[in-house]
């Protein structure tokens, strides 16, 4: 389970990185069940709104003149169905504006909206989070900032080498903060990253077999380099391109750590046109780690339809696939499924279980200038069924 942060699908507002481990769950698998996006999709079926809410492109509903031109807020309300921390509500608010453009900048340059957002979340298993994230850049996209500050209690379950669910709780601060800097004019940044997460965990019983090392109290305090390659043609619902990042951290005292570790992670998604309806995107994801690796803090599987931390250990790899019909410039549906695996202490890769999830959803254009959609996936894996609520790709 990543310390990184990961574009979010859970939490209230999107992210490229999120606070560490186990906090991602409530953010990244919460699955929102919108009443606000219900009334947005029925506004564009049924009629023209106000004038700053429809586009003067094609007259539908738009909220693109909302938020950059009245300086509104996006809401997510969230129905959090996650099994990892139960049912629950949460709400998020999303500040989008532009990037000033230098005079001297190509015509064509296009860089992502700085981002705003607040949000937080209750459920019914006492489980709770609160954050703020920020997202900006400079000097025509070739610097770009990512700062979150998070706070989260969390009942949740470590399943460990009998795949049984072992309660405990999870408490803790989290901070990231990550700059990047474009090489040149080309698709790749590089930069650092730190996270920093204060955690204190707590079994309900005993503490699980296959837990090494455990400590109440950790602090977990990774400085690393990040290397992204970006040529999407827009960040929350790509067309055409492809992301990549590769990160190297290493976990140490004198970055505040009260454990030693390494992580290396690599993620990388391509969405190729394969008509100008289709879009067939592609998905690899992997995890490795060494050392004193926190359990809380291990690489796991992440799926739509797959319970977060149930496929967890010192490593892990995942693919996905996901084919998109754009029924119309608003309108689009889509299929996708994937398979993962977490190995190297509970078991190794040829032993280990594997997770898969598949489903199916549908997205809708809510603000054409940010190219941001809404809508909802449903899905299903081993043993469960579940529905998210997505602000653009459920890639992040």
């Amino acid at each position: 389970m990543h310390l990184v942060i990961r574009r979010s699908s859970c939490v209230p507002f999107p992210v490229d990185a999120a606070p560490p481990s186990e906090s991602e769950v409530p953010r990244r698998r919460s699955l929102r069940a919108s009443a606000v996006v219900a009334a947005l999709l029925l506004v564009s079926v049924h009629g023209r709104a106000a004038s700053k809410f429809t586009d003067p492109e094609d007259g539908a509903f738009d909220l693109s003149n909302l938020l950059l031109t009245h300086r509104g807020v996006l809401p997510v309300p969230t129905l959090i169905t996650e099994p990892a921390v139960g049912y629950g509500l949460g709400l998020g608010l999303l500040y989008f504006s532009l990037p000033k453009k230098s005079a001297d900048a190509p015509d064509d340059t296009k860089a992502p909206p700085n981002i705003t957002g607040l949000g937080g979340f209750v459920t019914g298993t006492h489980s709770w989070g609160a954050g703020l994230k920020h997202f900006h850049t400079w000097d025509d996209d070739h610097i770009r900032y990512l700062g979150v500050i998070g706070k989260v209690g969390l009942h949740l379950n470590y399943y460990g080498i009998q795949n049984q669910p072992r309660a405990y709780q999870l408490d803790g601060i989290a901070l990231v903060q990550q700059v990047l800097f474009r090489l040149g004019n080309s698709h790749w940044y590089v930069g650092p990253r730190y996270t920093f997460f204060d955690a204190s965990t707590r079994f309900d019983a005993t503490v699980p077999a296959g837990i090494r090392e455990f400590e109440r109290d950790q602090r977990v305090a990774k400085g690393g380099v990040v290397v992204d390659y970006d040529t999407r043609d827009n960040m929350f619902y790509p067309l055409s391109g492809t992301y990549a990042e590769l990160e190297a951290d290493l976990a140490r005292g004198g970055l505040g750590s009260s454990t030693n570790f390494q992580e290396q992670t690599a993620r990388g998604y391509q969405w190729i046109p394969l008509s100008k309806s289709w879009v067939l995107g592609l998905r690899a994801d992997t995890g490795v780690s060494q050392g004193n690796i926190p359990f809380f803090a291990q690489p796991y599987v992440s799926l739509r339809g797959v319970s977060d931390a149930k496929f967890q250990d010192n490593n892990q790899l995942t693919a996905e696939a996901e084919i998109r019909w754009n029924v119309t410039p608003r309108w689009s549906v889509l299929g996708f499924g994937g398979v993962g695996k977490a190995y190297g202490h509970l078991h190794s890769f040829s032993d280990a279980p594997t997770a898969f999830g598949f489903g199916t959803g549908f997205r809708y254009l809510i603000a054409r200038k940010l190219g941001v959609t809404m809508g909802i996936d449903v899905a299903h894996g081993p043993g469960q069924n579940a529905f998210y609520v997505q602000v653009g790709s459920a890639w992040r």
